[in-house]
């Protein structure tokens, strides 16, 4: 016992050692920053977050009352710290909150269907062969059309839809993107770009004049469909019943979006002369588009709700107004989204990493920017968005309705998940290498838009010394990118960053509690974004932002 116990101490005093003499190799944080960065203490983002994530708020679903209970709170917290209300009400009055109308509707699987007739030959199918839903009741019957990727890309010098016209028709397309397992690739080498996803897919469709979206995973792929990827996650994704679909009343995509199966895709494309395979491969092979009208192919569409009702969610925004006159009216935003998952009976999703943690990171840098004397010469917009869960739909409606221009917001920092260590878990098994020690290492999402951005952040860090890691810009499997709040952002061109600790196999499930939190990294990161919002915020020349990043 007591040799062990001498054998314990050394230990510690060992690793204190180590740890002061890596203390002691970072860079001084300006003078002029020290009081806010001290400010940022362990402590309170414990106790923050064990609020936020307690039973108390079951699980802080969209349009439930725990949900509102934690938009109150951060209201209430960006007013104590001394922020000015980020909004107006509908009189005109400063307010915390932009509101953010919602539906909420129950799609009917039993009814959701979709017909293929094909000369005078009818196929007909359901769930799980197709999958969606539509805040609507539509029926539709119109002639297909095969659109490749479903991509126009101007910078990368690629267009599906040229030469091809859709007006009036539905769209079949594959999933992600051409040549994704290329590093050389145009369309930014192994990594993700904004047109991988099927919401800008469906916007370009109907740009194009389409009528609906059919998406079905590339035959060719070398990881799971969308489809297959969210199934394996479990936990809410296999609720019964099943969570609700919620949308905002006006967004700009309004055509109905639906996931086939690979069987169903090859139904749809009997008369594209090739196979789904074929037609892929000759894509990939030298980007070629190979879209095509569909002779004697029309598809027949049904859609309707078991229930539909109107609800109002509300983004939280407090302002730290600019020092310098002539940078105030420009911006930058550090933003978070504060719904889960809610509760189902006795079966809570606490959401404490997911984002709890993020929503408290947002508060705790409120708190250290106000407590600083000196203040940042840009303007600083906090936000924490509403309905991420649902579909990014706070920050999409914040994005087509900005509280300030998006044209001079200069950089954003988007927290979700930013508590736990990355381990091993059924969404991320085979799909992505994970460090054996994640203990202290952030990845940053998001960098190829914007090298300067990656540039101040990295530099910030020498004052924090976190492992930074940027798997997740080169990789296709996760569909990482485009899974958070940042996202809305980059498609209006803002430098925008998302910083994350990784997956675990706590991600969606009840077991995401606060007692699980890696609180000492947590509170390096909040100290990361504090440095590097006061870069941004106060530098001369604010990161750009690149349209097109290509491969290497």
């Amino acid at each position: 016992m007591r040799k062990a116990a001498w054998g314990a101490a050394l230990g510690i005093l060992a690793l204190s050692g180590a740890a002061h003499a890596a203390d002691a190799k970072l860079a001084p944080v300006p003078a002029a920053q020290k009081t806010g960065y001290d400010q940022i203490r362990e402590t309170d983002l414990r106790a923050d977050l064990t609020f936020i994530a307690s039973d108390a708020l079951l699980g802080r679903m969209s349009l439930q009352p725990g949900d509102d209970a934690a938009v109150q709170w951060i209201a209430a917290e960006f007013a104590k710290a001394g922020l000015q209300p980020g909004a107006t009400d509908a009189k005109g009055a400063p307010s915390w909150y932009q509101t953010v109308p919602l539906i909420e509707y129950r799609p009917n699987p039993a009814a959701n269907a979709l017909t293929l007739r094909i000369g005078g030959a009818e196929q007909s199918w359901k769930a799980p062969d197709v999958l969606g839903g539509f805040r609507d009741d539509i029926d539709l019957n119109a002639p297909l059309a095969f659109a490749g990727y479903g991509i126009t890309a101007p910078g990368v010098g690629y267009d599906d839809y040229k030469g091809l016209d859709v007006r009036g028709k539905i769209v079949l397309v594959f999933e992600h993107e051409p040549q994704e397992n290329d590093p050389a690739s145009r369309f930014n080498g192994t990594g993700n770009t904004r047109h991988a996803t099927n919401r800008v897919k469906a916007l370009n469709a109907q740009a194009h004049g389409a009528l609906a979206l059919l998406v079905v995973a590339e035959r060719n792929r070398k990881h799971p469909s969308n489809l297959e990827r969210v199934n394996r996650i479990g936990g809410s994704a296999k609720r019964v019943p099943p969570l609700p679909g919620q949308a905002l009343p006006d967004d700009e995509l309004r055509i109905p979006v639906l996931t086939v199966s690979d069987a169903v895709g090859a139904a749809l494309l009997a008369k594209a002369g090739a196979s789904p395979q074929a037609l892929q491969s000759a894509i990939d092979a030298g980007l070629a588009p190979q879209s095509r009208a569909l002779a004697e192919t029309t598809v027949a569409l049904h859609l309707e709700n078991t229930s539909r009702t109107r609800g109002v969610s509300a983004n939280v925004v407090g302002l730290l107004p600019g020092s310098d006159p002539t940078l105030a009216p420009e911006t930058v935003i550090i933003s978070a989204h504060h719904d889960h998952d809610g509760s189902n009976g006795p079966e809570i999703w606490h959401g404490a990493d997911d984002n709890g943690s993020g929503t408290v990171g947002v508060v705790a840098l409120a708190r250290a920017f106000m407590a600083n004397p000196v203040k940042p010469k840009r303007s600083i917009l906090f936000a924490v968005f509403a309905a991420e869960e649902r579909g990014l739909l706070g920050s999409y409606y914040m994005a087509m309705h900005p509280l300030r221009p998006l044209g001079t917001t200069r950089a954003m920092i988007n927290f979700d998940m930013i508590g736990r260590n990355e381990e091993q878990s059924d969404q991320t098994t085979g799909l992505v290498d994970i460090p054996k020690d994640t203990t202290n290492r952030l990845n940053l999402i998001g960098a190829t838009y914007s090298p300067d951005f990656n540039r101040a952040v990295q530099a910030a860090n020498r004052s924090v010394g976190l492992d930074l890691d940027d798997r997740f810009d080169h990789e296709n499997a996760l569909n990482v990118f485009f899974r958070s709040d940042q996202f809305p952002f980059v498609l209006k061109d803002v430098p925008a960053m998302w910083f994350n600790t990784g997956f675990h196999p706590d991600y969606h499930h009840t077991t995401d509690t606060a007692d699980r939190i890696n609180y000492v990294k947590m509170t390096k990161i909040v100290k990361l974004a504090y440095l590097s919002a006061w870069r941004f915020a106060s530098e001369a020349t604010p990161p750009a932002f690149v349209a097109d990043p290509a491969g290497h």
